[in-house]
């Protein structure tokens, strides 16, 4: 099967046996112009061989683009797969054409997730398939393949087919359309107030607050485990009822978003009682006490992305409801975006999709408008979002 090793540290003279000390010294010294980080994924085959293309992928999406540690992680994740599928059958990966790709596609549709026992989403399915040709088309530039039947318009399945002029911005899109199923994305339903009240009465210090952040500022969880003690702390002394906080966005794209005053006290108070006392806890344990970060556990070290999502689905379990974490960020988008509508349609000169696009750090401003639609198509849910939103910031 194919492996993932993790590049570790160069190891010192003193820790290796007398013979390779000189070599380990020579490494030491060595200076590389692109030097690959500790815990780097490297892939072998089932023998041991370094599966080059797919590490030069990795590195140059990571080193020399600067893409974030979860993308490398994503990448490696498609390209584990797919070179174990590729293993399992025996198919060299510079062979791999149309007909492999779609097997490997519709064997993710019948059988279930190694992984988590339950059956692949389709948009997990589309996501590995784009990673795949990514991959080959990224392989045919690099030179790394003369061609590929997954790289180009030719994806022949032997079906003979009346040509049909094609604009030539569709292209892409038309290529890609022979392997990626049609996916319809669920609209996001809201949590009601009801559930937002309940929800954070049964999360834990921090996960409380950190909900809270979600609820109130639409930060996505990767740009809230970023926040700092210092973003929230450098706050101006002023009376004013909100705040506008700095933050990198998902690719690190600067953004800003706009923080309650009451959200920024009962923050303060989480700084000088949880947050002081676990830290303490954790030098008396002679743990290290040291973190920059905003959001620690009650072991002193930084939360973690995997334990937040967890508590807050069994919260969520608790309660009678799903829950997640991206639900918290939409709530917050629907609780917004209804309330821009109605001061637009009382007259204020606001584009509510516009600033909800902003304040929500979207790409497009069709992401955004998955929300407008949301809270359109319920007048009751509506109500509840307003109620959520009124109850929420007084």
């Amino acid at each position: 099967m194919v492996r993932i090793v993790r590049k570790g540290p160069l190891p010192n003279p003193h820790e290796v046996i007398e013979r390779l000390v000189p070599v380990a010294a020579q490494a030491q010294s060595i200076m590389l112009r692109e030097p690959r980080p500790t815990g780097f994924p490297l892939l072998f085959t089932a023998q041991w061989q370094l599966i080059e293309p797919a590490v030069a992928f990795l590195h140059e999406h990571f080193v020399q683009r600067a893409h974030t540690a979860d993308t490398l992680r994503t990448y490696a994740e498609i390209l584990y797969e797919w070179f174990e599928t590729l293993e399992q059958n025996a198919i060299a990966w510079d062979d791999a054409d149309a007909v492999d790709l779609v097997a490997y596609r519709n064997r993710m549709m019948l059988q279930p997730s190694p992984h988590t026992g339950r059956p692949y989403r389709i948009s997990t399915i589309n996501h590995r398939v784009r990673g795949v040709l990514r991959f080959y088309e990224w392989a045919v530039r690099m030179h790394w393949l003369d061609a590929s039947p997954l790289v180009g318009r030719p994806r022949s399945f032997a079906v003979a087919r009346q040509p049909r002029p094609v604009r030539a911005d569709a292209t892409q899109a038309a290529d890609h359309s022979v392997f990626v199923l049609r996916q319809f994305e669920p609209l996001p339903r809201p949590l009601i107030s009801e559930q937002a009240r309940e929800l954070l009465a049964c999360l834990p210090p921090p996960y409380d607050l950190m909900a809270r952040w979600q609820l109130y500022t639409g930060l996505r969880v990767s740009e809230l485990l970023r926040l700092g003690v210092r973003d929230v702390s450098a706050r101006r002394a002023s009376a004013a009822s909100h705040h506008t906080i700095e933050v990198t966005r998902k690719g690190r794209k600067p953004g800003y978003m706009i923080a309650s005053a009451s959200l920024l006290d009962e923050t303060e108070g989480y700084l000088s009682g949880h947050r002081h006392a676990w830290l303490q806890r954790a030098r008396h344990k002679g743990r290290a006490a040291e973190h920059t970060a905003l959001f620690i556990n009650a072991r002193g070290a930084p939360a973690g992305k995997n334990a937040y999502q967890r508590v807050i689905s069994r919260a969520g379990q608790a309660c009678g409801f799903k829950a997640t974490t991206h639900l918290l960020r939409a709530t917050f988008a629907c609780m917004l975006l209804a309330r821009l509508e109605r001061l637009a349609s009382q007259g204020a000169a606001i584009n509510p999709l516009l600033v909800v696009k902003v304040l929500m750090g979207h790409e497009r401003i069709e992401t955004t408008d998955r929300y407008l639609r949301a809270i359109a198509v319920d007048a009751g849910v509506l109500k509840e979002v307003l109620d959520t939103l009124l109850s929420g910031t007084q």
